[in-house]
C-alpha cells in the first residue's frame, strides 16, 4: 500500500492550499479531485477582493481574472439603491475570476512545491484504527487502491462525505442551508466593475446576485433558504422568474447552468481530530450571511498546510498537535462568522417594507465600502 504523510480530498482552492502549504514544509502530500477537471464544474459567483487574496499570499493574474470590480450595488423591492464606487477610498479593488483557470492555478502551485495531484480520483471510503483514520480507499481510473496516510484533509466541500466516513456529523439545520442556481449569461445588459445584489421576497430567505464577468456577460445567480423551499418553488423557479422580470436580462442567453447548496452557519464543532483536519466549505467556514467562501477556504487551508507540517515534523498529527491550527483561523475569522450569522437569522424575518427602509438608509449613510460590518451598523439604527 503507498503511504503518504497527508492526504487531501479536494482540489478546491481549500484543498489545494492545504497541500501547498504541508508540501511546502517537507511532507509527501497526494491531493486528489474526484472529477476530471479542477476547478470545474463551478458553484461560486466568483467574486473575491484584492485584500483578502493579498493575505492569503495570492497576487493577481489576469489569466485567471475575468473582470475587475470597483464598486457594489445593492436593490430593495420596492426600487431603493444603494451604490458605492469602494475605489474612491483606497484604490482597493475586487474581481470575478474564472474559477475554471483560478482553481488549477492554486493547484499548480501545489503540484510545484512537490504535492502529487491525481484527478478523477474519488476518495470512497475511510479506514480508521481507535478512532484515527489511517487510509482511505481511491477509485481512480485504473481502478480502485487503498492509500495510507498520516494526516487526512477533508477539503471536499458543503457535502463533505469524507468528515462523515471520518465520524464527523457535518450536519444543519434547513434553515442554515441555502439552495443556489447560477447561470452564466451573455447578451445581459450590465453595469462593468459593479457586483450587483438585489434582496426581498422573491428570493425567500436569500438574494439574487448578478456579477459581471466582461462586456455583456455575467454570472447570475440566486439562493433560497432551504426551508423556504419546494418542489414546485425551487431555487431555479425563482431564478427563472428574475431573469424573466429584468429587461437587461430576460432577453440574454444562457451559456452555463450551476447550481447546489451552501452552508448559513456560524461554523460548527472541532475542525481538528487525531488524524483529520477541515477545511473550507467542509468545515462550514463561510460567510453564513452571503454564502460567500473563497476566502475562508484559502485562508483555512493555508493554515491547515503549514500547522500540518510543524505538527508532521514533531512526529505528530495529533489534535493536540494541530490544535493551533483552530486557533489561527477562529482568531481571524469566528468572530466575524458569528455576527454575520445574527444578521443573516435577523435578515430572513425582514419583510419587503422593512428591506425599502433599510437600503433607503443605508444609501444616506455615505458609506465607503459595503461590508457586512458596515451594512450591521446601518442596521442597529433603525
Amino acid at each position: 500500500m503507498k503511504e503518504y504523510d497527508v492526504v487531501v480530498a479536494g482540489a478546491g482552492p481549500a484543498g489545494s492550499m492545504a497541500a501547498l502549504h504541508a508540501a511546502r514544509g517537507g511532507l509527501s502530500v497526494l491531493l486528489l479531485e474526484k472529477r476530471a477537471e479542477i476547478g470545474a464544474p463551478k458553484r461560486c459567483a466568483e467574486g473575491v477582493s484584492l485584500r483578502r487574496l493579498r493575505e492569503v499570499g495570492i497576487e493577481p493574474d489576469r489569466k485567471w481574472i475575468s473582470s475587475e470590480i470597483i464598486g457594489t450595488t445593492m436593490r430593495s423591492p420596492g426600487g431603493a439603491v444603494l451604490k458605492v464606487d469602494e475605489s474612491s477610498e483606497d484604490g482597493e479593488v475586487g474581481y470575478v475570476l474564472d474559477r475554471h483557470l483560478f482553481d488549477k492555478h492554486i493547484a499548480k502551485l501545489a503540484a510545484e512545491a512537490g504535492a502529487e495531484v491525481r484527478t478523477r480520483a474519488a476518495c470512497r471510503a475511510v479506514s480508521a484504527e481507535d478512532g484515527r483514520p489511517v487510509s482511505v480507499a481511491v477509485r481512480g481510473i485504473d481502478g480502485e487502491e487503498e492509500i495510507g496516510l498520516g494526516c487526512l484533509v477533508a477539503a471536499d466541500g458543503f457535502e463533505s462525505q469524507v468528515a462523515r466516513w471520518a465520524g464527523v456529523d457535518t450536519s444543519l439545520r434547513a434553515e442554515d442551508i441555502d439552495i443556489c442556481c447560477q447561470y452564466l449569461m451573455s447578451g445581459v445588459d450590465i453595469e462593468p466593475g459593479y457586483c450587483e445584489f438585489l434582496l426581498g421576497s422573491g428570493t425567500p430567505g436569500g438574494y439574487a446576485w448578478i456579477f459581471p464577468k466582461g462586456p455583456g456577460i455575467a454570472n447570475v445567480g440566486l439562493g433560497i433558504q432551504a426551508s423556504l423551499s419546494s418542489k414546485e418553488r425551487c431555487a431555479r423557479y425563482y431564478l427563472d422568474r428574475f431573469v424573466a422580470s429584468e429587461p437587461r436580462l430576460s432577453k440574454g442567453s444562457i451559456l452555463e447552468i450551476s447550481g447546489g447548496a451552501v452552508s448559513t452557519c456560524p461554523g460548527f464543532g472541532p475542525t481538528v481530530y487525531d488524524g483529520l483536519v477541515l477545511v473550507g466549505d467542509a468545515a462550514r467556514i463561510i460567510n453564513p450571511l452571503t454564502g460567500g467562501g473563497i476566502y475562508h477556504a484559502l485562508m483555512t487551508g493555508m493554515h491547515a498546510g503549514r500547522v500540518i507540517a510543524g505538527s508532521g515534523k514533531a512526529g505528530g498529527y495529533t489534535a493536540e498537535s494541530m490544535a493551533e491550527y483552530e486557533r489561527l483561523w477562529k482568531e481571524r475569522i469566528q468572530e466575524e462568522l458569528d455576527t454575520n450569522w445574527k444578521a443573516k437569522e435577523r435578515y430572513v424575518r425582514m419583510d419587503d417594507a422593512e428591506i425599502d427602509r433599510f437600503i433607503a438608509k443605508a444609501a444616506s449613510f455615505g458609506l465607503k465600502k459595503v461590508r457586512p460590518e458596515e451594512l450591521i451598523k446601518v442596521a442597529r439604527t433603525q
